[in-house]
């Protein structure tokens, strides 16, 4: 999830990521997965990369190429980025998508992977962290809250609700979402993202609270937040600190002069970052 502000700040930075391909490797034949696709890139142990709504996996680029020494499996959601719809063609996104992203952990033998998710794909890694620990060996998340719609101020009980059960079936709320693809869609996106999709999984982000699943997750957890200048410091380090508290054992770690996409914003530290990480 993304605001024109952090859009605008990060877009000549992914032109840059995307510039160098990398070598294709197969893909996993146990399991072939309906709701996203996955691009292996590397040798290794295994991290499984998920992107945010709206975004492809190019997103990742720069720190799979400065982190080598790893087979990462690199998600596209179907539906966003110009990745065919398949499987999210109707229902809900997120539980559907975590359930199927942990039979393909399961199905391709992979021992316990390291997640990195973005977003809403912080999300899908605190669901696949909390509701199937075994199949996680360590996870983070890159700025976002266990409730979404905290990120913005939005509260349960709110009028947040019912404005995001209007994007169901929602002919002018449709039309508003496809101009928000138009705009904040970079040129590799390949055509962007259905909005139809975008729809379903923007109003299930704005439904779920995952606060009282954090215990559930036995996974070392790395959290990476953005405070985009000096002023905005104090406020996400209270915002994460609290949204946290039932995480064990999680590490917070603030990416100063940075919004809501640091790898694109901060690409040397946040590699940097994820290699600790990693090892």
């Amino acid at each position: 999830m993304m605001d024109r502000r952090s859009f605008l700040s990060a877009s000549g930075a992914l032109a840059l990521l995307a510039a160098a391909p990398f070598p294709a490797f197969a893909q996993p034949r146990r399991f072939a997965p309906s709701r996203f696709s996955v691009e292996l890139r590397g040798r290794g142990r295994d991290v499984l990369m998920i992107p945010g709504l709206m975004s492809g996996r190019h997103i990742w680029d720069a720190a799979v190429r400065a982190t080598p020494g790893y087979r990462y499996h690199l998600l596209q959601v179907g539906g966003f980025a110009g990745e065919a719809v398949r499987g999210n063609g109707s229902g809900r996104i997120l539980a559907p998508l975590a359930e199927e992203i942990s039979a393909y952990i399961e199905a391709n033998g992979l021992n316990r992977p390291a997640i990195v998710g973005h977003s809403m794909g912080g999300t899908l890694g605190m669901m696949l962290a909390s509701r199937y620990p075994a199949r996680v060996g360590r996870l983070m998340v890159v700025d976002m809250l266990p409730r979404p719609t905290a990120l913005y101020g939005g509260t349960a009980g709110s009028n947040l609700a019912g404005m995001l059960d209007g994007l169901i079936d929602n002919d002018h709320a449709r039309r508003a979402i496809s101009g928000l693809i138009a705009a904040f869609s970079p040129p590799e996106d390949d055509g962007g993202s259905n909005a139809d999709v975008v729809a379903r999984a923007m109003h299930d982000l704005g439904r779920i609270d995952l606060t009282g699943e954090l215990g559930n997750i036995r996974a070392p957890l790395t959290v990476v937040y953005a405070a985009p200048d000096a002023r905005t410091r104090a406020t996400a380090d209270t915002a994460f600190r609290n949204a946290y508290r039932g995480a064990r054992g999680a590490q917070l770690v603030r990416m100063d002069n940075a919004g809501h996409l640091i790898m694109a914003d901060q690409p040397q530290r946040f590699a940097r970052l994820l290699a600790d990480f990693l090892r």
